[in-house]
């Protein structure tokens, strides 16, 4: 039995809330030289540089890439045999993130209840999702969502019979009637099957995949590919304003379902789309 610190996770997410939120991944930085290659709108390619330039001032001065620090998501992959010492799991992972919004000066976006919006004032709490894995390691996933994306976000609970066509009409209908508001070029993430909550998480999930890696189902590889070119073809653009590059890439989860089920969920995230990973 592996024994890993409650102060050790602390630290490993405050580092990865930090990085998260200056540093944009290498995969979306490289996604986005190539839209900028790929948009035939000058105001689109105009947009999408002063996009790279915004990212790459945000890494150099490590300065917050965007206003909106988001909502943190933590993914714990935990170790069936790892033993965690010296406190409780998730507070460590609420300190983490707590240190990191102190000390990076971010915004605090979080409110205490949805109706009564009293702010906590520190972006605590994150929502955490913890799932026990073979191994002696704990994964740790961050990934700080800007509500911006969220709000344009929808799930559906299709009939069987709607097959296929049903998902992809859906999932183009989300993002035309989202528009500019999600700050596009965006990252398309689709969850299958599941229950209602499943599809969600599994939509969420998706989005923290590299961008240009490919789906291991071939079937939904296709599929992710057929609705990139459906959602490019509507002409949103970059930050709404026209243009062939409304999406980067459609990511896609999928899960076994109720034979009287089709859940289908769509989380969208911005051209920011902010995630780091560590192993402890």
């Amino acid at each position: 039995m592996r024994r890993i610190t409650t102060d050790d996770i602390c630290t490993t997410v405050e580092e990865l809330c930090l990085k998260a939120n200056t540093d944009l991944p290498a995969d979306i930085v490289e996604a986005m030289e190539t839209a900028f290659q790929r948009e035939t709108s000058p105001l689109g390619r105009q947009v999408l540089q002063q996009l790279q330039s915004n990212a790459c001032t945000a890494r150099k001065q490590k300065l917050a890439m965007c206003q909106d620090t988001g909502m943190v998501v933590v993914f714990l992959d935990i170790g069936q045999d790892v033993a965690v010492t010296g406190g409780i799991l998730e507070e460590a992972v609420q300190e983490g993130v707590r240190r990191a919004y102190a000390k990076g000066y971010y915004r605090t976006s979080v409110v205490q209840d949805p109706l009564r919006r009293q702010n906590t004032q520190d972006n605590t709490p994150a929502v955490i999702h913890t799932r026990i894995v073979a191994g002696h390691e704990i994964a740790i996933r961050v990934a700080p969502k800007g509500f911006g994306s969220e709000n344009m976000s929808q799930l559906a609970m299709l009939k069987p019979a709607q097959g296929r066509q049903g998902v992809v009409d859906f999932v183009v209908r989300v993002v035309s009637e989202a528009g500019g508001n999600p700050c596009p070029p965006i990252i398309v993430g689709v969850g299958l099957g599941g229950t209602f909550e499943k599809a969600a998480l599994l939509a969420k999930e998706s989005l923290l995949r590299s961008v240009g890696e490919p789906n291991s189902d071939p079937y939904l590889e296709e599929l992710e590919q057929e609705l990139l070119k459906k959602i490019n073809q509507l002409g949103i653009g970059p930050q709404g304003f026209g243009g062939t590059v409304t999406a980067l890439a459609v990511h896609i989860l999928s899960y076994p379902t109720h034979i009287a089920g089709l859940p289908v969920a769509v989380n969208i995230n911005c051209h920011a789309a902010r995630h780091q990973e560590a192993v402890l």
